[in-house]
């Protein structure tokens, strides 16, 4: 009985958290971020190499009815209209909104990963229920978004944006309409103007991406997202940058383009990267008969280890040989002098913490209920993006490319943890007490080493200024988790360099993507 109560308890938790994450929490990250003024409109960004897409015109956007057509007028009296009845919360969204829509839908998507980045609680037999996509609202909710999959949804999304406006990008310029405060001087403009065609409205073209990619991988919170682009579309009226049917198209092209992405992840072989016992034993087989100790889970009871076939996933960008060639050599042998001393480095690390390393591994640990070490780098990127005053559209490339990055990373550092299923310290000195937990998977290569040198590679490109500051967050974020005695020497220094080489192929597609 105290078992069922336990987990009628964590449902009830996440269901408040669900409620606090999907208003307040995200409101509160609004408060003074300017709006989006772009220092140059890229208006030849319908030219530049989409992702997936075979080009911009894949999809077709119906040709635009005249500004001069009573239609038309319809339309700009429906914003006067509305404006003419709008209340402080009206100006508030339009606030929140006019900072950037790939900005804001990303914050929205960091905080439904932190929303669901909670592992099942235990069935009474011990063994360990799994989030049913079927079914998202039952316990255990839908998904557990640890840190592949919240890489491979940070990805997919960000990419499927791009993607969405690239083609956005090529029909503002094929029909060339004009903003509605172009078409009627007399209109309120409570955002920047620009001289970018408004028809499709680049506003309207993310929300539909995000509309289509967010519903796929978090269904249980379809309500919410709906709700969260009828603000987005309502606030674009609002402000007087977009009259209906520039949203209307914008929207309709967003979800076209997304739903190839969601064809796309139904077949990347995700859904099977779990496994199932035959795998998993296997695996413990496999290292113990080349002679070395195999990770086991450190849980009470033993969990699954998390997403032993992730490594298998389709990238978006690299194939799979180009993925099987970024797997780095083996660790030290489990027996080996070098394991020895790492093992005694470990556990002196842990013995001698300073005040400051303590600060540095919590400031890294992106444990359960935080947005993983991929949200943390996309919340790293986004900070500095917002100082760039990029375009809508290379707002969306540089995060689509941060995040296929991050994505390879997790593939590469997955297929590396159970290739080799080395133990974590404490395993080999049960003197070694971590202070964030120990998470249920291999120790080599370290995670949070390869997500972080990928994307300070692909940020050191993008914000050449920073390159070192970029590369200085990487390490630290790598010695955090040697600090924290969750890794050895090895496992952060290769991750390390197997996340630059990762990165290293986005650096390459943004040289010749047409953006650059």
């Amino acid at each position: 009985m105290k078992k069922t109560i336990n987990i009628q308890n964590i449902f009830l938790v996440a269901m408040i958290a669900m409620a606090c994450s999907c208003s307040k929490g995200i409101e509160e990250r609004t408060d003074g971020l300017p709006p989006l003024n772009p220092v140059r409109a890229d208006q030849d960004a319908g030219t530049w190499t989409p992702i997936l897409l075979t080009g911009p015109t894949e999809f077709t956007v119906a040709a635009p009815i005249s500004t001069a057509s009573p239609d038309y007028r319809i339309q700009i009296n429906e914003i006067k209209s509305m404006q003419s009845r709008m209340t402080e919360a009206d100006k508030k969204l339009v606030e929140y909104w006019s900072a950037g829509a790939v900005l804001r839908w990303n914050e929205i998507m960091r905080e439904l990963v932190a929303l669901h980045n909670l592992p099942p609680y235990q069935n009474d037999d011990g063994t360990y229920p799994f989030p049913d996509p079927n079914n998202p609202l039952a316990y255990p909710l839908f998904p557990f978004a640890n840190p592949p999959y919240a890489a491979r949804a940070y990805a997919y999304t960000a990419a499927a944006q791009y993607d969405a406006l690239v083609a956005g990008y090529y029909y503002k310029d094929e029909y060339k309409r004009p903003a509605p405060y172009v078409v009627d001087s007399t209109l309120q403009v409570m955002v920047p103007k620009t001289t970018l065609p408004s028809y499709p409205s680049e506003d309207a073209v993310v929300a539909g991406a995000a509309v289509e990619m967010l519903t796929l991988l978090f269904p249980g919170d379809q309500d919410f997202i709906r709700q969260k682009a009828e603000e987005h579309k309502k606030a674009r009226m609002l402000a007087g940058a977009n009259v209906r049917s520039d949203i209307e198209a914008g929207e309709a092209l967003g979800r076209s383009v997304a739903r190839k992405f969601v064809s796309r992840a139904r077949t990347d072989r995700a859904g099977v990267a779990a496994g199932n016992q035959a795998v998993w034993t296997k695996l413990e087989e496999d290292t113990k008969a080349r002679g070395e100790i195999p990770w086991i889970s450190l849980e009470t009871p033993k969990r699954p280890p998390m997403l032993p076939l992730f490594g298998k996933v389709r990238s978006l960008m690299l194939d799979s040989l180009t993925l099987v060639s970024l797997r780095p050599g083996p660790p030290p042998s489990t027996s080996s002098d070098q394991m020895k001393a790492e093992t005694e480095e470990v556990y002196q690390a842990i013995k001698k913490a300073s005040r400051d390393d303590i600060a540095i591994v919590h400031n890294w640990a992106d444990g359960v209920g935080t947005y993983t070490p991929p949200g943390h780098w996309n919340a790293i990127a986004a900070e500095d993006f917002i100082r760039q005053d990029f375009s809508e559209v290379r707002w969306a490339r540089n995060m689509a490319l941060l995040n296929i990055a991050m994505m390879d990373a997790a593939i590469v550092c997955w297929d590396a943890k159970y290739t080799y299923f080395n133990p974590r310290p404490s395993q080999l000195n049960a003197a070694i007490k971590t202070s964030t937990g120990t998470p249920n998977f291999p120790a080599y290569i370290s995670g949070h080493s390869t997500f972080s040198a990928a994307a300070a590679a692909f940020l050191g490109h993008i914000l050449p200024e920073k390159a070192a500051a970029y590369s200085a967050m990487a390490q630290e974020a790598s010695r955090s988790r040697l600090l924290g005695g969750i890794h050895y020497r090895s496992d952060c220094e290769v991750g390390l360099q197997v996340g630059t080489n990762v990165g290293s192929y986005c650096i390459q597609r943004a040289k010749t993507d047409g953006a650059d």
